[in-house]
C-alpha cells in the first residue's frame, strides 16, 4: 500500500532535518519502501510517497522524526 505523507518542518526550518538525513540516512525500517519526495517552494513543508504492507512501519519510522517534524 501506497501512503503519503506530509511533513511539516517545525519552525518552518528545513536544516535540522537535512542535517539528520546526512548523518543517518532515512532512519525507516526496512520493510518502508521510500518513493519518492518533494519540498514546496516555501522550504517549510515536504510530501513523501512511501510504501509498506503495515501501516505500524509508518509509526516506527514517524517516532524517528517527530521531535522535528510535524506529520
Amino acid at each position: 500500500m501506497f501512503y503519503l505523507i506530509i511533513e511539516h518542518f517545525k519552525n518552518g526550518d528545513a536544516k535540522p532535518v537535512y542535517r539528520r538525513f546526512r548523518d543517518g540516512g532515512r532512519l525507516a525500517p526496512d520493510s518502508l519502501t521510500y518513493v519518492s519526495s518533494w519540498i514546496d517552494e516555501t522550504m517549510q513543508r515536504c510530501f513523501q510517497l512511501m510504501e509498506t504492507d503495515y501501516s505500524k512501519h509508518i509509526d516506527e519510522w514517524i517516532s524517528n522524526w517527530n521531535d522535528i517534524i510535524d506529520f
